[in-house]
């Protein structure tokens, strides 16, 4: 029975339970047999929170839509809870517990998901692979000496070795497409403001962070969507409303899409073979589906000073997020405490004036209506997710003392599609739809107009009917 239900969704787990032909408990110790037997290989669950799942398993779950499914949360501040580890994988937070449950994992557990442990990350977040020196990296279940991306590395990885059928991940620039196109699953970051970042947090820096999932069907994000997106009150921003359920919107009829394809990113980039191809075969499946596709070649002017900013919102929020952890502890970071990289990027934050950090922002403000007037006539944007293949381990990391631009340089290629829609807030889901020569997953990207997760929702269902991609499994657990 273990091995039938890692081929389950969380949506059918779920049903299972409701149907009384499983208990709770036994899903989660399926899933933890299947942690035990995998995870070593690929080092996607840093923490290990199997007890006190058993013991919520047991008690009166709520009756949610995913009551008793094993979950992950993410190593990072949003996915803080209770008495849970929380050490942004950071040797400075090996010994830090999470004082509150983030108003997020409140209605995680609303849902009646159960916390089975934690994903990997890199430190703070801060990079495109998932490589931590604290926890060591997190592999490809596709090819173990691959990244699974970052920085919902060990999110995407668990989700494609169905160690859970989905788990928390969070997008600053592209953290859970990334990984979601490296490993394989489905990953949609919503629109600003769709999902609550409170109570000890108003935004993410210069808004652009997300929150949401890695998951196995298109079904199950659209149902924890559901269950997570109302209003977080006192929030600085709000994302519009929904007309009815995402769920709703899987089956629902819809007209004629005008699709974009975006076959180069904004910054002029150059893309691999292997992520054009990907395009290629995800434009010709929209045609036979009925959608009208075109080729498009939009520009954002002074893209320079955009890059710039972009980097200036970056580099404090890492400085941010190691303050508040400091805080945490009780004492500054030491020099054995932080990453090299960490340190060389928390650096250049103190170069940051207010009026800096202002000015980065109405600049990337004023970028944002150049992409929303590409909404004037196209409904979606199809792009590669990333620029190029996933890397192999240690291909990109930093070595200590080169210039960040040189390392920059190397990364760059995995957010060259993603990052802009972290600054435009628009919602952007990564689709599972192609492979390369070498058993590579090399995922596709469609970004919406801002709050327009339903069009997004009703074309991921029609592809994943069109092309299933769930019962397609990486030779880790074959």
């Amino acid at each position: 029975m273990h091995d039938e239900l890692a081929h389950l969704d969380a949506t059918a787990q779920a049903r299972l339970v409701e149907r009384r032909e499983i208990t709770p408990l036994e899903l989660v110790d399926a899933a933890i047999a299947r942690i035990e037997r995998f995870d070593p290989r690929i080092n996607a669950v840093v923490s290990r929170q199997f007890e006190q799942a058993r013991e919520r398993a047991r008690g009166a779950l709520p009756e949610g839509p995913f009551r008793g499914v094993p979950f992950l949360l993410k190593d990072l501040s949003s996915g803080a809870e209770r008495g849970a580890p929380l050490t942004y994988a950071c040797r400075l937070g090996a010994d830090n517990l999470a004082d509150h449950d983030t108003e997020l994992v409140r209605r995680y557990k609303a849902a009646g998901l159960v916390i089975v442990g934690r994903s990997n990350t890199p430190e703070f977040g801060i990079t495109p692979t998932t490589e931590p020196a604290l926890f060591g990296p997190c592999r490809n279940p596709w090819s173990l000496d691959h990244s699974s991306g970052g920085s919902s590395g060990g999110a995407a990885a668990a989700v494609a070795a169905r160690l859970v059928p989905l788990a928390h991940a969070t997008d600053i620039g592209g953290s859970i497409r990334i990984p979601a196109s490296a490993c394989g699953v489905f990953g949609l970051k919503p629109s600003r403001g769709r999902n609550p970042s409170g109570p000890k947090v108003g935004e993410g820096t210069g808004g652009l962070p997300g929150e949401h999932c890695c998951s196995i069907s298109v079904r199950d994000s659209a149902a924890l969507l559901d269950a997570t997106s109302a209003p977080d009150f006192g929030a600085p921003y709000v994302a519009p409303f929904k007309s009815r359920p995402y769920l709703d919107e899987l089956d629902a009829q819809h007209s004629r899409l005008r699709i974009g394809v975006m076959r180069a990113p904004f910054g002029g980039q150059p893309v691999h073979a292997d992520c054009l191809a990907a395009v290629e075969s995800a434009a010709v499946l929209c045609r036979e589906l009925g959608h009208e596709v075109r080729d498009i070649a939009p520009r954002v002017s002074d893209m320079p000073a955009v890059a710039e900013a972009f980097f200036r919102l970056f580099v404090v929020s890492a400085a941010l997020h190691l303050k508040s952890l400091e805080g945490m502890v009780g004492r500054p970071a030491g020099e054995g405490d932080i990453e090299p990289l960490t340190r060389a990027v928390v650096s250049l934050a103190g170069q940051v004036s207010g009026t800096d950090f202002v000015l980065a922002q109405r600049t990337l403000q004023r970028m944002s209506r150049e992409i929303a007037a590409l909404h004037d006539d196209h409904d979606l944007l199809l792009s590669p997710t990333m620029a190029q293949p996933p890397m192999a381990i240690g291909e990109i990391a930093y070595q200590a003392g080169e210039p960040l631009e040189d390392y920059f340089a190397r990364s760059g290629p995995y957010a060259a599609f993603t990052a802009v829609f972290n600054a435009t807030g628009q919602p952007a889901m990564n689709v599972p739809l192609h492979w390369n020569a070498t058993g590579l997953p090399i995922g596709v990207q469609f970004a919406a107009r801002l709050g327009d997760e339903a069009s997004l929702f009703r074309l991921a269902a029609e592809l994943e009917r069109a092309r299933p991609w769930a019962s397609r499994l990486p030779p880790l657990i074959l």
